[in-house]
């Protein structure tokens, strides 16, 4: 294949991503240039789709039924740079960076002292991507989360219809801080309780299929992990993890 037909090939899929419908997190804008840390994980065998976002150039954290499996993770996918740039990295090879296949060996689910697993995982990747691509910060260690009514960010690539195909651009939205209801928790198999559930709710605003894993933003930082997983219908009171109760796991987890 000749690198003018490559070239292309690669212009005419900017067409159709320029026209593609969109439907994703419901209520939603384009994220312009915010969320470029934002990761997408597809379980290689098949069958399932998620988000995530780049912690630095070698981790990235998730939700932990979003893997637990084989995946491929996309990385980039919303970096503000100018098309001709994305070519010339793909003449190079960089571009392989940027889809890596990761197995379970370097997936790590958070378990408490009991040995419960929580829905919240950090993915080790195989080679490290360049320090210009951006990452989400973290909140100090000994935070705290946001108070109820605090506005957040959400976004991801999801679908409104289960089993579609995700979306080609991040959306972003943004919701408010709320109390959860009795059901509102991650699935069964994952532990949770009031120190580590947390819940999003804005009228008009919801995560669709591929959503989980997600990140949630708080005065610009990492606050949130999704847990929510659609099952008939877009989730409205969206369900997260707290990151202030895993941060200590985070960094030491990272660190070994």
């Amino acid at each position: 294949m000749t690198p003018y037909f490559v070239l292309v090939l690669l212009l005419s899929a900017s067409v159709v991503v320029s026209g593609s419908i969109e439907k994703r997190i419901v209520g939603s804008k384009s994220c312009d240039k915010d969320r470029q840390y934002h990761v997408q994980i597809n379980v290689v065998a098949g069958g399932k789709t998620c988000g995530g976002a780049l912690l630095n150039t070698r981790w990235l954290i998730t939700a932990s039924h979003c893997a637990e499996q084989k995946v491929k993770v996309q990385l980039g996918l919303n970096n503000d740079v100018s098309f001709f740039t994305k070519a010339k990295s793909f003449f190079k090879g960089n571009s392989k960076k940027h889809e890596q296949e990761i197995n379970t060996n370097q997936q790590f689910t958070f378990k408490d002292e009991s040995g419960n697993s929580h829905d919240i995982m950090l993915i080790k990747l195989n080679e490290d991507m360049s320090a210009k691509l951006p990452a989400i910060g973290l909140p100090p260690l000994g935070c705290k989360r946001p108070e109820l009514k605090s506005k957040v960010e959400i976004g991801g690539m999801g679908s409104k219809k289960a089993g579609a195909k995700p979306e080609s651009s991040v959306r972003c939205a943004s919701t408010e801080i709320s109390e959860c209801g009795e059901n509102d928790k991650p699935a069964s198999k994952y532990h949770s309780d009031e120190s580590t559930t947390m819940c999003a709710f804005k009228p008009g605003v919801e995560a669709c299929y591929g959503d989980s894993g997600s990140a949630v933003e708080f005065d610009g930082v990492l606050h949130g992990i999704i847990v929510s997983d659609p099952t008939d219908k877009c989730a409205n009171t969206i369900v997260m993890l707290d990151i202030c109760h895993y941060r200590q796991w985070i960094e030491d987890t990272m660190k070994k």
